[in-house]
């Protein structure tokens, strides 16, 4: 069968409706790498509802060659759709290439979305250059406060990925005027000084 038939053939088995057979076709081309399957699977994940699915189609794309899905997850990152946006930042989260970088842009990190925002935190902090650590620790501690307790988990956990780092701007927001902030920023210096802390225990102290 030639290139093009292959992909077609993986776009339409990732297009069934039964979603276990979406996933069987997403770690079929896991197991078998193609460069032709990289558009098919970047395309499936900005519109695939499975969560487990979309999980299947991260892991293949992590199986393919970086030189083609980093660029074309790095495109994605402008696409109008939001889930687009965040499973190719998980997407990249899980690659680790750093070349991608530059990519996580402020508006990201900012994204009023909860979701894109909270998997731009965890991929910034994954690929940002050691001399770029404490900047953006000071943007992530400017959206302390933000959310609910699964949102300020994300960011807790995205701040203290950044270690000693992020500490003089977390203690700096401990005195924030704001009650809301300050307890986030306590809840993140416990996590960033005791990673073993059990998880959620130490936003306990948020609202206090």
């Amino acid at each position: 069968m030639d290139d093009g038939g292959k992909a077609w053939r993986l776009e339409a088995a990732l297009t069934q409706r039964d979603p276990s057979a979406r996933l069987r076709a997403a770690m079929a081309a896991g197991t078998r790498p193609d460069p032709h399957f990289v558009e098919v699977l970047v395309a499936r994940c900005a519109v695939e509802p499975d969560l487990s699915v979309r999980e299947m189609l991260t892991w293949a794309l992590v199986r393919h060659d970086q030189d083609l899905t980093v660029d074309r997850l790095v495109l994605e990152l402008r696409s109008d759709i939001l889930q687009a946006r965040s499973q190719a930042l998980h997407t990249l989260s899980k690659i680790g290439n750093r070349r991608a970088w530059p990519a996580v842009t402020r508006e990201l990190l900012l994204h009023p979305d909860d979701t894109v925002a909270r998997t731009a935190w965890r991929t910034a902090a994954g690929l940002v250059p050691p001399d770029r650590r404490s900047a953006l620790a000071e943007l992530l501690v400017t959206q302390l406060g933000r959310g609910g307790r699964d949102v300020q988990l994300s960011l807790c956990r995205a701040l203290a990925m950044l270690g000693d780092t992020a500490l003089p701007a977390v203690r700096r927001a401990r005195v924030d005027p704001r009650p809301e902030i300050r307890a986030h920023a306590i809840a993140t210096e416990r996590l960033i000084l005791d990673p073993e802390e059990p998880p959620f225990a130490f936003l306990d102290v948020t609202g206090t």
